[in-house]
């Protein structure tokens, strides 16, 4: 008798078995979702651009608006933050290589770039600007761009929103830079080098304080979404950053970041702008060392204290005010006697004692945890006094606003200078708007000198 079995027959007995033993043991394991990666590994990668709006190093620290997002994202998810910056180029082909696991740069949210990657929901909303130098007045619409010569960088929105501009039949000459970075073109904008050239709203205006010879003159965009990308089909991972973008904006903490880099972007006082920069070269130089030696003594960043000595003085040891206060760091006769300043117009006892009284003050206020608050509120106490801040606080309190943050404060020192309000508090009435004005101009000088050394 012949026990062979066909071979038919076999085949078939094969997949059967086959199969039984594939819903056994469930043969094809499931791949982890690119979430499941990063709780894994303990750490997310981040692809970002090197620029004064993403991310770059000061201090040995990495600082920049995406950076402090990321850094926020990742301690959300507790995890660990890795940063790449591998140039605006090769921020997309870096992620879907899969050495990173999103892109934070300021991207655009655009129909071509959605063919290839997937968005998250929009956290800052910007339009595309025509930047030109002030002194161009020709250029006051898109018409007027019919022969001239755009400069923009490759691979941005840029290029795809001017040469929809081109096909719609403005005779725009585009050049197109590598890798170069927007703030470079807007400074030979600035310089008179190149003679237009284009930006989104945030970079615009930030870019102004360093550069203020330019102009911003219209928009030829729409509003636009910024927004950060992932590879396409990380549907869990992009939800996951739309529910961390939801709670940032919902708690505060989107704001705070938001205004630690962009507060007050829409102030611009171009002669103060202008003299600034200028006193950087010829006035500052002469006190930069004792400004350094003092801050180093109580750990503070002497950049800020420049600041805050041009703000008072305009790095003239020679200032008087009219009510009376004199030196480069203006200190009363009472504060210089408590700082054992002998003259206050001596730049050396003027700044040791300026330096001096505000980190006092600043340690005044050890029970805000906010290192960045704390500091914010001693420098509106220089300038209105201590209590008078005290005040603002308990008005804050009193009025369902956080008596710990700026913002509130920006609104409750105002109201010093009304009686419903200055009645009821311990120190009674202050001109509120002036320490205000005082840190927004502070705030100013003090990101154009982090810039420009």
């Amino acid at each position: 008798m012949n026990n062979c079995i066909p071979k038919t027959t076999l085949i078939i007995l094969m997949s059967i078995f086959a199969g039984f033993i594939s819903v056994l043991t469930g043969c094809t394991e499931k791949e982890p979702s690119r979430l499941e990666q990063i709780w894994n590994t303990g750490k997310i990668t981040f692809v970002t651009d090197n620029n004064a709006h993403c991310y770059y190093i000061y201090k040995d620290e990495p600082v920049g608006f995406e950076y402090n997002l990321a850094k926020a994202f990742a301690q959300y998810l507790v995890v660990d933050l890795q940063v790449e910056t591998p140039g605006w180029d090769d921020l997309i082909p870096y992620l879907n290589s899969g050495r990173a696991e999103f892109i934070a740069a300021s991207l655009t949210r655009t129909g071509a770039r959605e063919k290839n990657l997937d968005f998250s929901d929009a956290y800052l909303t910007v339009r595309q600007f025509i930047i030109v130098h002030k002194n161009n007045t020709a250029i006051k619409s898109p018409a007027d761009l019919n022969g001239k010569t755009v400069h923009a960088r490759q691979g941005t929105s840029y290029q795809q929103r001017l040469q929809a501009l081109k096909q719609e039949g403005i005779a725009i000459n585009l050049v197109l830079h590598k890798n170069v970075p927007t703030e470079e073109l807007i400074r030979r904008v600035a310089e008179k080098e190149i003679e237009l050239t284009v930006a989104d709203t945030n970079v615009a205006l930030l870019n102004r304080r360093y550069y203020p010879d330019i102009r911003i003159a219209f928009p030829i965009s729409p509003e636009q979404s910024l927004a950060w990308a992932v590879r396409k089909g990380d549907t869990g991972l992009v939800e996951e950053i739309n529910k961390f973008l939801a709670i940032i904006v919902a708690d505060g903490t989107f704001r705070k970041i938001y205004e630690k880099y962009y507060a007050n972007v829409e102030i611009f006082d171009y002669v103060d702008l202008k003299k600034f920069h200028s006193r950087i070269d010829t006035r500052l130089p002469k006190y930069e060392k004792t400004i350094r030696q003092e801050s180093l003594k109580y750990g503070l960043d002497w950049q800020l204290i420049a600041a805050v000595i041009y703000q008072e003085s305009h790095f003239d040891p020679n200032a008087r005010s009219h009510t009376g206060v004199r030196g480069l760091m203006q200190l009363t006769r009472a504060t210089a006697k408590e700082m054992g300043v002998t003259n206050r117009l001596d730049p050396q006892q003027s700044i040791r004692g300026g330096v001096r009284y505000l980190n006092l003050l600043y340690h005044r206020y050890d029970d805000i945890d906010d290192e960045t608050a704390r500091m914010l509120f001693a420098l509106a106490s220089y300038n209105v006094g201590y209590g008078h801040v005290r005040d603002a606080q308990k008005i804050a309190e009193k009025t369902g606003r956080d008596p710990e943050i700026w913002q509130s404060l920006r609104q409750t020192l105002p109201l010093l200078r009304y009686p419903e309000y200055y009645r009821h508090t311990r120190h009674g009435y202050a001109r509120g708007t002036e320490p205000v004005q005082y840190v927004d101009r502070i705030i100013i000088y003090y990101d154009v000198l982090r810039q420009r050394t």
